[in-house]
Formats: structure tokens, sequence, C-alpha cells
């Protein structure tokens, strides 16, 4: 369930887009301003001056949970949490859904498509999470996952409480690469496979997914990080998806060839970056599954959650010797 905005107008739609092939289109982002550190600019860091809306449950606006919580942007950059439910008014607050959820707290809106309206009063398209939200122009500086947590590492830095350098300039080429090498097929694989409209286009994702889920694990018996010897924003761009596969994916996308835990290196992976301080108090099984189970009806129409599977992200990933 959920809908779109035209002309400002919240419009409910069940369906995404799709090709004439059947694959799923995901909707480019539209808010792409940067926040910068050079004189005048228009979106300068500030403490308090920006704000994040999330939902727990998306992997895209989990990245910039991660980030700022390696950086030590808490006491910086406040968050509104939606409701994990995605029904017919899209993303909602609800404060009282559950612990983790929140209100608005910057206008009191009940519906997350309002803070676009609010930015656009004329705006057409898709209502996503995150948005990094500017308070002093009151507007929404950008609302793309892969920009926002390179602004967070980039411009923050006189912010930051904690030394975590997550995009170092002489490694941004190579984890640029490892970025977009995932992305289509694994990222955004998931959910091709998910919400394909024909099986020649589920199949050809599911079979692009597991290409590139094995070759990584292979990369990964000899490396403990996809880029250099230091955890980057390549592993937190691929960490939001594979916690999210056993439960989730495997399940409800169809993407069951084999779960996580039974890759050799991956699933070490997987538990390393989990037990990394400050990475597994942002992840909400909860919120995760209470989304993708309860929201698709089009995959789960009775709106089923399995209790299952019992993760142990807290075993030891025995990775602390791999350079």
């Amino acid at each position: 369930m959920g809908g779109l905005l035209r002309d400002g107008e919240w419009i409910t739609k069940e369906k995404w887009e799709q090709s004439s092939d059947g694959h799923f289109k995901r909707q480019e982002s539209v808010f792409r301003d940067r926040t910068s550190v050079e004189a005048d600019a228009r979106f300068e860091p500030g403490k308090g001056r920006y704000h994040l809306y999330v939902s727990l449950a998306c992997p895209w606006a989990h990245r910039t949970l991660i980030v700022r919580a390696l950086k030590g942007l808490e006491e910086s950059i406040s968050v509104s949490v939606v409701e994990p439910f995605m029904g017919s008014g899209g993303w909602t607050f609800d404060a009282d859904a559950d612990d983790a959820s929140t209100q608005d707290h910057l206008f009191g809106f009940d519906a997350l498509h309002k803070v676009y309206t609010k930015a656009d009063a004329t705006f057409s398209g898709r209502v996503t999470v995150p948005i990094l939200w500017d308070r002093e122009t009151q507007t929404i500086v950008n609302n793309e996952s892969s920009e926002i947590i390179r602004m967070l590492d980039e411009t923050f830095g006189a912010l930051a409480t904690r030394d975590a350098i997550l995009y170092p300039e002489h490694l941004r080429d190579a984890i640029d690469a490892a970025t977009a090498d995932i992305y289509e097929p694994i990222n955004n694989g998931v959910y091709r496979c998910g919400f394909a409209s024909k099986v020649s286009a589920y199949e050809e994702s599911f079979d692009n997914l597991f290409a590139a889920l094995d070759r990584w694990d292979s990369y990964l018996a000899d490396h403990r990080y996809m880029v250099g010897d230091q955890l980057t924003l390549a592993d937190v761009c691929m960490f939001t998806t594979l916690v999210r596969f056993d439960p989730v994916y495997y399940v409800h996308f169809k993407t069951n060839r084999q779960l996580i835990s039974q890759y050799e290196h991956l699933s070490g992976y997987l538990r390393d970056i989990y037990q990394t301080p400050g990475i597994a108090e942002t992840v909400n099984m909860h919120h995760i599954k209470q989304h993708y189970y309860r929201s698709h009806t089009q995959l789960n129409p009775k709106g089923f959650v399995p209790k299952g599977p019992v993760l142990d992200l807290d075993s030891p990933h025995g990775r602390g010797a791999l350079s």
C-alpha cells in the first residue's frame, strides 16, 4: 500500500511503475542540494540546524542513522521516525505505535507527504525516506541516501564527537565503485525480485542478485571490509541490505536460493559490521518485519508477520585477523 503526490495532492497507489519487461522501476530522488563548509554556502553545517526523517524499516534511511551514530552526530542532527506500517496514507507518524516510533518533531504532521509539500507545495512523486531537512531555510536539502551519508561524513566533521572517517579521500574512488557495484544487483536487486511483474524479470534479477552475493562472499574470504582496511560507506550500504535478507527478503521477496547465514564469509562479515560499536543500536527488527510483511499487501495479503528466524548476530565473527 502507499501512494504518491501529484501536484501537491496525495493519491493512493498500490502498485509502482514497471518497465515493459516487468522490472520494478525505482524513482530518482528529486531534492539533491548539498551541505557545504565553503564560505557563504546555502546549507552550512550547524549544530541543531538539520533534522532527519527516517523509517527504521527502510534500508536507505537506515544508512543515515548508522553514519550519524558512527560520527557521533546524535546531538547535532535530530530525528523523527515514522511508524513501521505503511497504509493508504504512505509513511505516517504515530508516537503511540511502539517505543521507537515518534511524532513529527518539527511540525506535528501526521503524514510524511506533508513534509514534502511544506518544502514544495506542487511536488509530484513518491514520498520517500530519508529526508534531510534544514530548519533555517525550511526546506528539504536532500532525499537521496547515498548523498546524505557522504555529506554527513565530509561536511559535519567539526560537529562529530567520534573519530570515524567513513569516506576518506584516498579511498573515495574505490568506495564509489564498490557502492555502484552492489547497488543494482544487491541493494535494489532484492526489490527487483520482490516487485517484478513478470517471471522473466524476477528470474533475471534473482540470478544477478546471487551472482553478486557469490562474488562478494569470495572477496570477503580474504578482506575484512569491502574497501581498504577500514569500515567505509561501502560497508554501510552493504550491511543494511544483508541484515534484512534472512528475516525478510528471503521469504517476502522470494530471494530464496540461500540465506546470508549459509554463506561462509558474508555471514561473518554481517556479524562483524553489526558488532561495530554504535551499529547494533540502529537495527530495529520489529520495525523491519512489521513494515515489509504488513505493508506490502500485494505480496502478503493476510499481513501475517513470520515469527522467525532466530538471528544470532552477536556470535563471534572470527574476522579480526583479516586485513
